[in-house]
């Protein structure tokens, strides 16, 4: 498994990253353990998780998916070294973590604390802020009119994002966090942050992860290209759309025990009609060409320049498995050209 460089950090993390928010609704802890342990056997040595998993996120399972690594950990102390773990502080909006209140520096301090202790580590490589404050285009926002960003008070969210750094520099010192990245943000948000960092000597936003799929590509090329210049990795996460782009869904189809079948906090915004007239020209293409959807979707994010590593997750072994494989032969240029035929087509289905 090919390494990278994390952004500007001094981390080398795998093209694929191991992702965990399954683990503790769909998952049980031997489902993880097992998942772990094959994905470091085939060179993964990047896993990603969050505060609020496992998803959908729900009071009961608050830190469910850290507390299953942190048992893993625990039971393998020596292979804590050999892997890049990150983890996230959730947004506003849930009521039941902080009151639902904004990401702070007292927060992020707070939260840092509450990780370490599910994860039971010492240190996290990564910390991420999972989204902003504001309301941001993501989540099938992203279209005009959606949003209004002339009522956002620029000057009080850029005093709340030094705060945030603040809060981080207070971890980076301790030992507690290596090193600090985004989630869920746009371009204005890094540029924010990498001017305060760079005014007031705080730590650097050194990746961001956003959803980006064959779907989803609004972050190509205004927001790739700032991370490529600026050396901020870029961690795509969604990229089979919620396995949708595997296919199993097309004519309503719910499987048992998939995500879909489960209540989602956002709705089921991914599934609209031409979402499944592109998902259905996507399956035909894989099959024509002699392989999996599964490859033809994986394989085309991978492709992507700007990418560092993609987030991938399963609920069992044989799809992590399949997700792996798919990275291990790059598409052919008559696929690439094909497939940007059918962006063409369907730029954005959702």
């Amino acid at each position: 498994m090919k390494k990278v460089q994390l952004g500007s950090s001094s981390l080398q993390v795998s093209r694929v990253c191991l992702g965990s928010m399954t683990w503790g609704v769909q998952n049980n802890q031997a489902d993880a353990s097992k998942q772990l342990d094959y994905a470091l056997a085939q060179g993964i040595n990047f896993v990603d998780t969050a505060e609020m998993y496992a998803i959908p996120p729900k009071e009961e399972t608050y830190g469910a998916t850290e507390s299953i690594i942190g048992n893993w950990l625990a039971d393998n102390p020596a292979k804590r070294q050999d892997i890049v773990l990150a983890s996230k502080i959730a947004g506003p909006g849930l009521s039941y973590i902080r009151d639902g209140g904004p990401i702070t520096g007292a927060s992020v301090i707070e939260a840092v604390e509450g990780s370490l202790r599910r994860l039971k580590t010492d240190y996290l490589d990564l910390y991420q802020l999972h989204w902003p404050n504001r309301n941001s285009p993501h989540f099938a926002n992203h279209w005009p009119g959606v949003l209004d960003f002339e009522v956002v008070d620029s000057a009080a969210q850029t005093e709340n994002m030094l705060d945030i750094l603040n809060g981080l520099a207070h971890c980076v010192k301790a030992g507690k966090i290596r090193y600090c990245g985004l989630s869920d943000d746009t371009p204005w948000g890094i540029s924010q942050y990498l001017r305060l960092s760079e005014k007031y000597d705080l730590p650097k936003i050194v990746s961001i992860q956003n959803e980006f799929s064959l779907l989803h590509t609004k972050d190509w090329p205004y927001l790739i290209e700032q991370c490529v210049h600026e050396d901020i990795a870029y961690l795509p996460w969604s990229p089979l759309a919620c396995g949708a782009l595997s296919g199993k869904y097309l004519g309503g189809a719910r499987p048992a025990g998939t995500r879909w079948t489960l209540m989602q906090r956002n709705g089921l915004f991914r599934d609209t009609p031409m979402s499944g007239k592109a998902i259905a020209a996507y399956v035909d293409l894989a099959k024509s060409h002699g392989i999996s959807p599964v490859q033809l979707a994986l394989g085309w994010v991978n492709q992507v320049s700007g990418v560092t590593s993609t987030i991938i997750g399963a609920t069992s072994t044989t799809q992590l498995k399949e997700d792996i494989n798919a990275f291990s032969q790059p598409l052919s240029a008559q696929i690439i050209n094909d497939i940007n035929s059918l962006l063409k087509q369907y730029p954005s289905p959702f």
